[in-house]
């Protein structure tokens, strides 16, 4: 177990890189111990692509470290389930809003828990706060930040709150209105964004809210910003998501928040991951070049994806492609193949002693600044050295500690390395081939033998024999 002292040291160690300040700043959580965490999740109109899967791992490792060094973590991440897209695919499908919604949640739920990402403790849907959305509007129209327009819609006057664009880093006037921002008439500035969209008359009944201003839904914006002030107070210590909500997401929230509660501080520390990127184009369903995880899993392990992602730094691009996954497929490979190498390693106490050995001091000082994931896999190959060069049960125990820490290496070796989803008749066919070709060998038959070896390479089963008999594994 962790002495206090050590773990003390832990908590005070860490160092992230916070969007709005550009800053790598040392992190000290509000409340000691304990760290509120917010991230924008998916807008459910459709599976989830691996976009979606690069700021679910990303934030899922976070939130992993960030309780392997002694914080509680409260975590947020928040479901969009009312949108314009949402709604033109509701029509399209011939469903209710809510059918798509619960169809889109679940498959997002089963995509996450095949990638082996733990569920936040909150997870709200837009829909279930409509309330405190109104509530906060109302505030923001008091405070003179909101007006209505002749339609109906309420929008934020972006001009009339000091230090807007403080996160994108432009002055106001280098702005321009960004993605989901529509420039319309009787707006007092293009910049202006909608915080109360007006019901229209072609609109199903199950997208209109009635409120204060009339039949309507709330804006895109502004969910976030009531959701996390209702389940992690008005300031928080991290608030994060991908890249491309920077400008004009955040930057809104940010404008919202304090606009209404009066606060000079939002969230603390902001973080946002690099895009994933195909032929050097960010991976979307607007660009029509997105990969459902779905798609990725018929063709990789969910296992193989996680590494892939968790290889690189959260805050740089990742190019896809199959050649990247290959390779990944082969690195996290190898690390299984040292764990295969010795009996079931011993288990390592929890929380687990960053201070205990060379190994886990470098993984925690990688993690420890701004979560280097690359220098911390580095460590897990330097062990998996180790392991090989001394088929030491102690190292194979860090090494799948140190992996679980990332959400890795937790599978049976031999499992994974036979392909981890093999049906139990087909194991059960290879073992049958396995024993008649050590029949052969013992009857010298080495022609039948050969020939049984052949037949399984073929199938892609690689045989390996020892002094304790053969084992095998999918090539």
């Amino acid at each position: 177990m962790v002495d206090v002292d050590c773990k003390r040291s832990q908590l005070m160690t860490l160092s992230i890189y916070n969007s709005l300040s550009k800053t790598l700043e040392p992190f000290r959580s509000i409340e000691p111990g304990h760290v509120r965490m917010y991230v924008c999740g998916m807008t459910v109109y459709d599976y989830c692509h691996l976009g979606h899967a690069r700021s679910m791992i990303a934030f899922d490792v976070v939130q992993r470290w960030l309780k392997a060094i002694g914080y509680q973590v409260t975590y947020v991440r928040n479901i969009t389930d009312i949108d314009d897209k949402i709604i033109k695919r509701a029509l399209e499908n011939g469903e209710t809003i809510r059918h798509l919604t619960d169809r889109m949640i679940d498959a997002l739920h089963q995509d996450a828990d095949a990638l082996g990402i733990e569920r936040p403790q909150h997870e709200p849907r837009a829909t279930d706060y409509v309330p405190q959305m109104l509530s906060m509007i109302q505030t923001l129209e008091r405070n003179g930040l909101a007006y209505q327009v002749a339609s109906g819609d309420v929008n934020y006057a972006v001009r009339k709150f000091e230090g807007y664009g403080k996160l994108s880093g432009k002055s106001i006037d280098e702005l321009n209105a960004g993605e989901r921002v529509a420039v319309e008439q009787g707006k007092q500035d293009p910049l202006d964004f909608v915080l109360w969209k007006s019901a229209k008359p072609s609109e199903p009944e199950d997208a209109k809210w009635s409120g204060p201003y009339g039949m309507g839904r709330p804006g895109w914006h502004i969910e976030c910003s009531a959701m996390s002030c209702a389940l992690l107070g008005e300031t928080f210590d991290i608030h994060g998501g991908g890249a491309d909500l920077q400008f004009p997401h955040h930057e809104n929230e940010i404008a919202q928040s304090q606009g209404a509660l009066g606060k000079d501080t939002f969230a603390r520390t902001w973080m946002h991951n690099g895009f994933i990127n195909v032929d050097n184009e960010k991976m979307s369903k607007s660009l029509g070049n997105f990969f459902t995880i779905r798609d990725v899993l018929q063709a990789f392990d969910a296992e193989t994806i996680r590494f892939f992602v968790a290889r690189s730094h959260y805050r740089s691009p990742l190019n896809y492609s199959d050649v990247h996954l290959n390779d990944a497929k082969g690195a996290l490979r190898r690390l299984y193949t040292a764990l295969a190498a010795v009996p079931t390693p011993a288990l390592i106490s929890q929380p687990i002693n960053f201070e205990a050995n060379a190994y886990a001091k470098a993984f925690a000082a990688a993690m420890n600044d701004d979560f280097g994931t690359p220098a911390a896999v580095a460590v897990l190959f330097d062990l998996a050295s180790e392991v090989n060069r001394t088929h030491s049960v102690e190292s194979a125990g860090w090494l799948k500690a140190l992996g679980g820490v990332l959400g890795l290496l937790q599978q049976d070796p031999q499992r994974f390395l036979q392909g981890g989803t093999a049906a139990s008749d087909e194991s059960a066919r290879i073992e049958a081939l396995i024993a008649e070709r050590a029949q052969a060998k013992a009857s010298k038959n080495y022609a039948r033998a050969d020939e049984i070896r052949q037949q399984l390479l073929a199938e892609g089963v690689v045989l390996k024999d020892s002094a304790q008999g053969t084992t095998w594994e999918r090539a």
